[in-house]
């Protein structure tokens, strides 16, 4: 898709020399073409000013007033406070600026000036805390402008990734369109270049639309185009693994301390009849958190076990393999299971992990779970028959297509708690049968929701203590990793200090974010599950975290930036015990549409319900405010809001392949070309 320029090392660009570049490596970025395909997370549009009464709480707004009174600045503890008053239209506005003072020789009495800042009403006066000051013709200038906003790393502005992202797209050859004409004509597309240069400096809202639905479309196309080629190789092979019904499932079946619900009962009826059929399983479970999809995974194992075979389960993270590895050692040793399973993974030590190699390749290892590891060169399986995917919207396309072509044509099962309309799962996971685990066990307690603005907070802290002092444990999510990302929003860092500013002492806080090194998150979540730790601070890297039976709170800041089915996901890490479990959705915006979307959460704690209705709000005027679901993470698509697209991709994608199966016309080249470089969709949890 791009000229060798792209490769360029990003020192090459002026001003950014070695410390600036170790700051973009800190984003992930080293190269001319990643910075062109690190898009702005959001745009700053600079409204007319507005009169204070007509504002609404919390909003960025703009107000026009001149100063009335003395600017006066005080220091307290080291800290230096200016304050002022400012008169809008006869309306007074209280200023308060943090170690600014400066401010006291630089603003003139009398003289009109732009504030812009979040505005709070506190009794018969109004207040800006930090607000930016502009003189009325600078701000005028920037009136109805799209400024681009990059995510950030601390030591690094905005104003600096825009310079080198300028350069960046001035260097780079953007004029081999891998997308067919005839897409780009049919659809009224723009072409790649353009696309590119309106997403990162966008001349008007139109065309700032249109470059992200020709880069979304995409996004779509090449990720379908990938996933129908698969089916094309998988769909309706032979199956080389023929199974019979076993003994051994139905005694485990019989014997486990609960009783399967109806749902679980019908697809492993799924299960066994794809397994025993003529032809090869390709299916995906569906289920939400609690569902009960890891006992029929057991079970598949079991069974393909029991048929002589091997079978391989690969989770996300490290501490997800070795708890599905604890649990499946308990049941052998509890019902007596003639199984030997082993772990692999990243960590495993090198003596350890070459003697698991030869157990795999004899035969003797008969279940594998494990990571990515579970693919690696080294691993040569004895006979694997059925290859299982934990949390498959975690995996690349071809992450499991590695797995897969370890075995002989192998059985395929994947498992997902991220609850997608089954009209856009057809289409995102089109080489699988569905399967969906739609009930949830009796003994549940249904989560109790609330929906609050930041008036909230101390409430929510005294009650934390309180759960804390019954012996319970919490999760707080924030947003970002670190101060200065974005700065209307919470951090981790800067979070986890106000914790243990505003908790008990006694209270154990820790924090937890996906830029971690893998052995020091797998440490931090295991203390959590061993309940070292009271509360965890952490990003939405916990989506996919262990079982924590224990934890009954969630706490969820700016929960106004992310999907729905995000939410939902994230709230499935509690309500996994028997006790009462809480989550509690906390939103800087109170806009009345904000406050609707949100409030569906309390309606219902059924994923499938809020997905669709997810679907059903989503529209272009939340294009750039809300983060990705949980969903397959995409760098600009969201299956939701772009759900159109997504359904036009899947079309093209038909027809191109129905038309060239092997793209092999000349028209295809520069697509051809691209797709074998590109691994597409590969999820890199250090960027979360």
């Amino acid at each position: 898709m791009f000229g060798n320029e792209a490769f360029m090392d990003i020192k090459s660009l002026k001003g950014v020399g070695e410390k600036t570049a170790l700051l973009f490596q800190k984003l992930y970025i080293t190269t001319a073409e990643e910075l062109v395909r690190y898009y702005p997370r959001d745009y700053e549009q600079f409204a007319e000013p507005v009169s204070p009464d007509k504002a609404s709480a919390q909003e960025l707004v703009a107000v026009t007033g001149q100063i009335g009174g003395n600017v006066a600045t005080r220091h307290v503890r080291g800290l230096s406070i200016t304050t002022f008053q400012v008169d809008c239209d006869g309306m007074k506005l209280h200023m308060t600026y943090f170690n600014m003072p400066y401010l006291k020789n630089s603003l003139k009495r009398g003289t009109p000036y732009i504030f812009r800042g979040r505005l709070q009403r506190k009794g018969d006066h109004y207040v800006m805390e930090q607000a930016k000051i502009y003189k009325p013709q600078e701000y005028m200038a920037l009136v109805d402008c799209l400024q681009p906003l990059y995510s950030t790393t601390k030591g690094l502005t905005n104003n600096a990734v825009t310079k080198a992202v300028r350069q960046a797209v001035a260097l780079v050859d953007l004029s081999r369109d891998p997308l067919p004409e005839k897409i780009r004509r049919a659809q009224g597309f723009c072409s790649l270049e353009e696309a590119v240069k309106q997403m990162h400096f966008p001349t008007g809202r139109e065309a700032l639309v249109k470059a992200r639905e020709r880069l979304v479309f995409d996004e779509f196309f090449r990720f379908i185009l990938v996933l129908r080629r698969m089916r094309d190789t998988s769909e309706q092979t032979k199956n080389a693994h023929p199974m019979i019904e076993v003994a051994q499932t139905r005694r485990l079946i019989e014997a486990l301390p609960y009783q399967l619900t109806g749902a679980q009962q019908k697809v492993w009826g799924e299960i066994q009849t794809d397994l025993t059929s003529a032809y090869t399983m390709n299916r995906l479970i569906q289920g939400d958190v609690g569902s009960g999809k890891t006992i029929l995974a057991f079970l598949s194992l079991l069974m393909c076990v029991a048929n002589g075979y091997q079978a391989a389960m690969m989770a996300p993270t490290e501490v997800l393999a070795r708890q599905h590895y604890e649990s499946l050692l308990e049941m052998q040793r509890k019902y007596r299971l003639q199984i030997h399973p082993v772990l692999l993974t990243g960590s495993t030590p090198a003596r350890e992990r070459k003697e698991i190699y030869a157990q795999i390749e004899r035969g003797e290892a008969d279940i594998i779970l494990g990571t990515h590891a579970l693919i690696q060169e080294k691993v040569i399986y004895h006979d694997l028959a059925l290859v299982i995917t934990d949390e498959q919207h975690r995996f690349g396309v071809r992450q499991r297509e590695s797995l897969m072509q370890k075995g002989n044509t192998v059985h395929v099962l994947v498992m997902s708690a991220t609850p997608i309309p089954r009209t856009l799962a057809i289409i995102l996971y089109g080489d699988l049968h569905i399967s969906v685990l739609d009930e949830l066990p009796a003994d549940r307690l249904p989560i109790k929701n609330c929906v609050v603005n930041t008036s909230y907070r101390q409430t929510a802290y005294k009650f934390i203590e309180k759960e804390v002092a019954a012996g319970r444990q919490v999760y707080v999510i924030c947003p970002m990793v670190e101060e200065g990302e974005m700065e209307e929003l919470e951090d981790v860092g800067s979070y986890t200090l106000k914790l243990r500013q505003a908790l008990a002492p006694s209270i154990q806080i820790a924090s937890l974010h996906g830029r971690m090194k893998p052995a020091q998150k797998n440490r931090i979540m295991e203390e959590f599950g061993a309940h070292h730790i009271d509360v965890l601070v952490s990003t939405t890297v916990i989506e996919v975290g262990i079982n924590v039976p224990n934890a009954t709170v969630m706490m969820v800041e700016n929960a106004e930036r992310f999907g729905l089915a995000q939410l939902h996901q994230l709230r499935g890490r509690v309500g996994r015990g028997d006790k009462q479990s809480y989550c509690i959705f906390i939103s800087k915006s109170e806009r009345p549409e904000t406050m609707k979307r949100l409030k569906i959460l309390n309606e219902s704690n059924d994923g499938f319900y809020i997905a669709s209705q997810d679907l059903a709000l989503r529209g272009p005027g939340d294009l750039f405010g809300i983060r990705q679901s949980g969903d397959l993470r995409f760098v600009l698509g969201d299956i939701y809001q772009d759900a159109a697209l997504l359904q036009c991709a899947s079309e093209w994608a038909d027809r191109i392949l129905m038309e060239d199966k092997n793209l092999e016309g000349a028209e295809y080249q520069v697509l051809r070309e691209s797709l074998a470089q590109d691994v597409i969709n590969e999820v890199d949890f250090r960027t979360i």
